[in-house]
């Protein structure tokens, strides 16, 4: 028999319809995957030499269990360059993945009986992961009329004397809304007041949309910073989910916990995903905002046909490469939530998209727009005639 703390927590629900549609896709149905969590553009071909060069000078041995001193030192200079952040590299923690530097975080900051602030929707793993760490996930609403960001009030109300950190995420998977410096200034102060946690995961801060300039809230002030652990990785930006490579910045102390956490698990992330890392940071910033530029077209386009569909509401997404339409003007008896509208478009339109019930929102469907542009629209209309069609049904 597996644990109960094992038995309580889900498969994520992500993977699971990448699966489904892979099936699909096997027995030759034209799919169109909406539901992946990474971007369509490959890996820089720096990036990949610097892993061949990697093997090739046989750096495929342990490493320190924090991160090799060259990349730790290349994330504490971005993090200068791009934030005007200052970081010690014994504030810098390198994992395999931004996910297990969230749980490290947890399971160094958490106790049985703390409180978690949450806001909902929330990217599937933060409950779980939470959990996991003994704690309790406490889930505050945001809604669509707010642009799903926090209400500082509300906030406040739902602070008790357990109410151990707040996770944000920012730009947001899976609404893509993202916080200026104004609006993290109230929440940030909150934290301060309460001493409280910030666990602020960043992983999309350089796809934002028209214009936009990412504030860190570690960036407020340096009491702030010094109750915030900042998680990011090179995934998203630079296409390098395979890789596996996650890191977090924050107090030294905080950091230091996390380490031990790891070198009892994964222990050090990949030795050479590490080093082609290095010079994924030495990336130019206008390849970057090139490949930004691109979401924000395919951005367009889905937002653009979304809210052309009778019955469907959409809040435009401000960053990351999500949106997060709400289906309910859609639902009928026989397709009343997010699950089954899930599968009603996978069946009757062959578009995968994740149900909002993982991310704590079963009106919702989220749709990754990272895909070509040409299936971004070819989505959209196999989308709108099936729900045209439950509609009318």
């Amino acid at each position: 028999m597996i644990s109960r703390r094992v038995q309580e927590i889900e498969l994520s629900a992500t993977l699971r319809i990448s699966a489904l549609a892979a099936e699909l896709r096997a027995a030759g149905q034209d799919v169109l995957d909406f539901s992946a969590g990474q971007p369509d553009f490959p890996t820089p071909e720096v990036v990949k030499q610097a892993g061949k060069e990697a093997i090739d000078a046989d750096k495929t041995r342990y490493t320190l269990n924090q991160g090799i001193a060259e990349l730790r030192a290349a994330i504490a200079e971005r993090l200068r360059s791009d934030l005007d952040l200052d970081y010690a590299t014994d504030q810098i923690l390198v994992s395999p993945g931004a996910k297990a530097s969230l749980y490290f975080a947890a399971m160094a900051l958490f106790d049985p009986g703390d409180e978690v602030l949450v806001p909902s929707p929330y990217w599937v793993s933060y409950p779980e992961q939470i959990r996991l760490a003994a704690a309790t996930p406490v889930f505050i609403t945001c809604s669509e009329d707010r642009g799903f960001k926090l209400d500082p009030e509300q906030v406040e109300r739902r602070i008790t004397p357990r109410t151990k950190a707040l996770l944000l995420n920012y730009p947001s998977n899976p609404t893509g809304a993202c916080y200026s410096r104004e609006e993290l200034k109230p929440l940030a102060e909150l934290a301060v007041r309460h001493r409280i946690w910030i666990i602020a995961d960043e992983i999309y801060s350089r796809l934002l949309f028209d214009g936009r300039q990412f504030t860190s809230i570690a960036q407020i002030d340096p009491e702030v910073r010094s109750r915030t652990v900042l998680i990011d990785g090179m995934s998203k930006t630079y296409s390098m989910t395979g890789w596996r490579i996650g890191y977090a910045a924050g107090p030294a102390e905080v950091i230091a916990g996390m380490a031990r956490v790891q070198s009892h698990s994964t222990s050090n992330a990949a030795s050479i995903s590490q080093w082609a890392s290095v010079e994924a940071l030495k990336v130019p910033g206008a390849e970057i905002q090139r490949r930004a530029q691109e979401f924000e077209q395919r951005r367009n386009a889905l937002f653009g046909g979304l809210r052309e569909i009778p019955g469907v509401t959409c809040v435009e997404p401000e960053g990351s490469f999500y949106a997060f339409p709400n289906l309910s003007g859609c639902f009928n008896d026989a397709v009343g939530d997010g699950q089954r509208m899930a599968e009603y478009l996978l069946r009757e339109a062959r578009v995968a998209v994740v149900p909002g019930e993982a991310f704590g929102a079963g009106d919702h469907v989220r749709l990754s727009f990272a895909v070509s542009l040409d299936r971004v629209q070819e989505g959209v209309r196999r989308i709108s005639t099936a729900l045209r069609d439950l509609v009318s049904a």
